[in-house]
């Protein structure tokens, strides 16, 4: 059991994950029958299966995202398009920067097992969270730490959470696809597309760069009961998602101590058929040239061998990146990529 602290308010708490379980159990039994009162209590991810980002420009976005990748559309409102990922429900929102705003990634969500909003509302608030109004999207996550709310989108209400170290994360249903209805599961048909130069499989990971990455990543496998599936060195757990593919990496710290906010630095997506070659070919053919010895900028593309010390292959494990026109970062691996050894990355602990 780990001890968090809760900077909102300088006070010391202890997870409570395993008492809300059984007090949950408790009252469950004592209301329920029999059948139901076996459901799992507390937050149970499933996946990871959101994430959004903001842009200078969100057509020309939309542009290069569905000319790479072939993401239909799947809604479109006054402020976001939500983009199809792969086959299942994995999603990507694109909004226009507002002001003061600069392109980044802004928050990752989750799929929750057994989904109920206010179930997982009150293990929030039992852990320490505060429930607050809905905060401008402007604000950084670092001013609304240990907060939680819940934000209508239509008539679907969704819930988020800022953690203790500004990272902003959402939970949803397994079903959830943007659409209408109290799981937001009501969707029509995605808009058509032409195939991209590069077919997806899914989200795969996100490194987030903290002001205290040791401990987000405790908060993190003990709040979701997560377990560690790699190391990526010795200090660098990978804290594993689901089915053993999925991952979330937290690093840190970095300049400006507790009070620098959190940067979601990368996503990764998975493939099928990961040929490095045959994928910096296809970069090239929209535009996204070799970095070489520049610095780092939009429409660039590089690869990072990720060698043993890192725990990578001999010879180094390769890792393929691309910024887009606003030089958001993002990564693309083979399908059973675990964030481990191997040429593929795909030698895990379990």
């Amino acid at each position: 059991m780990h001890v968090l602290e809760n900077k909102g308010s300088g006070q010391i708490m202890i997870n409570r994950r395993l008492l809300i379980t059984l007090l949950t159990a408790f009252v469950s039994n004592s209301l329920l029958p029999v059948s139901a009162a076996q459901a799992p209590a507390g937050i149970r991810v499933e996946k990871l299966n959101y994430f959004e980002i903001r842009v200078s420009d969100i057509d020309r976005s939309l542009a290069f995202y569905q000319q790479m990748f072939g993401m239909p559309v799947q809604s479109r409102s006054d402020d976001r398009i939500l983009l199809k990922i792969g086959e299942q429900n994995k999603y990507m929102a694109i909004r226009p920067l507002l002001s003061g705003e600069a392109p980044a990634i802004t928050q990752l969500g989750y799929s929750v097992l057994n989904y109920d909003l206010e179930n997982q509302l009150a293990v929030l608030k039992a852990s320490g969270f505060q429930e607050i109004d809905p905060p401008d999207i402007t604000l950084p996550g670092i001013e609304n730490t240990m907060s939680t709310w819940v934000k209508l989108q239509g008539n679907t209400p969704t819930l988020y959470f800022s953690d203790a170290r500004g990272l902003i994360v959402r939970l949803t249903d397994p079903a959830w696809c943007g659409g209408q209805g109290p799981l937001g599961n009501t969707c029509g048909t995605p808009e058509a597309v032409s195939p991209g130069v590069i077919q997806l499989g899914e989200i795969n990971h996100f490194t987030s760069f903290v002001n205290d990455g040791a401990g987000a990543n405790l908060f993190y496998q003990d709040f979701f009961d997560l377990e560690i599936q790699a190391y990526q060195g010795p200090n660098s757990p990978v804290t594993g998602i689901g089915d053993g593919k999925q991952f979330v990496m937290y690093a840190g710290p970095f300049p400006g101590g507790e009070n620098a906010p959190a940067n979601i630095h990368h996503v990764s997506f998975n493939l099928d058929g990961f040929i490095v070659d045959d994928i910096l070919g296809r970069f090239e053919t929209q535009g996204i040239t070799d970095r070489g010895e520049r610095q780092i900028g939009p429409m660039m593309h590089y690869i990072s061998l990720r060698m043993p010390e890192r725990g990578g292959v001999e010879g180094g494990t390769p890792e393929v990146y691309f910024t887009d026109p606003d030089g958001i970062l993002v990564q693309l691996q083979d399908t059973t990529y675990c964030g481990g050894g191997g040429y593929l990355g795909n030698q895990c602990l379990k």
